[in-house]
């Protein structure tokens, strides 16, 4: 590491303080100077491979912890909430339907939804409201959220399982199977 200059330690000075990530000129209207960017590079070496590192986002930089250390800040504190099968079917239907109304949901399964279990989705930050729909009382619309991609671990809704997963995994109800099973042979009848 370098003895630091003078602008390297208001550069580091100016990112540790800051509360978002900065771009070179944002971080230029604190300092001054036409080196900041220099500066930054310097920084980033000279963190590199240390507990915390200086990292750049887009045109923006930032402190953030190292990958290889987020295991000791992390505490085991979790909350284990189990979804209603309330929720889970609406949280399936407006996944596979979004942008989708309350009354669509209430169609699709068949029984009013209670308020509480929007709620419950929205409080876990997996379902966000996403506008009005322009029919009659513009209903509220319903759609899924990145934390709810991040957190089943898909890259987008096209990886959600399809109906073939479904039975693959053995999670298709037999009664849905038989259903479907019905409608195929009556379809074979047809032709």
């Amino acid at each position: 590491m370098t003895p630091p200059n003078d602008v390297v330690r208001a550069v580091e000075a100016v990112l540790f303080a800051a509360a978002d990530p900065m771009t070179i000129d944002s971080i230029r209207a604190y300092v001054g100077g036409d080196d900041v960017r220099a500066a930054v590079e310097q920084l980033a070496r000279d963190y590199a491979g240390r507990g915390i590192n200086l990292v750049q986002r887009g045109d923006a930089w930032h402190f953030q912890t190292a990958a290889d250390m987020a295991h000791v800040l992390r505490r085991d504190r979790e909350e284990v909430r189990r979804l209603s099968r309330a929720g889970i079917e609406t949280l399936a239907i407006i996944a596979y339907h979004e942008p989708v109304t309350r009354a669509e949901i209430e169609a699709i399964r068949g029984v009013q939804i209670s308020k509480g279990t929007l709620d419950v989705l929205m409080e876990a930050g997996w379902v966000r409201p996403a506008g009005r729909r322009e029919v009659p009382g513009r209903p509220l619309t319903f759609v899924t959220t990145p934390a709810f991609l991040s957190h089943f671990g898909l890259k987008s809704r096209r990886d959600l399982p399809g109906i073939e997963d479904l039975r693959a995994a053995g999670l298709l109800d037999p009664v849905d199977l038989t259903v479907e099973q019905l409608a195929v042979e009556k379809n074979d009848d047809e032709h």
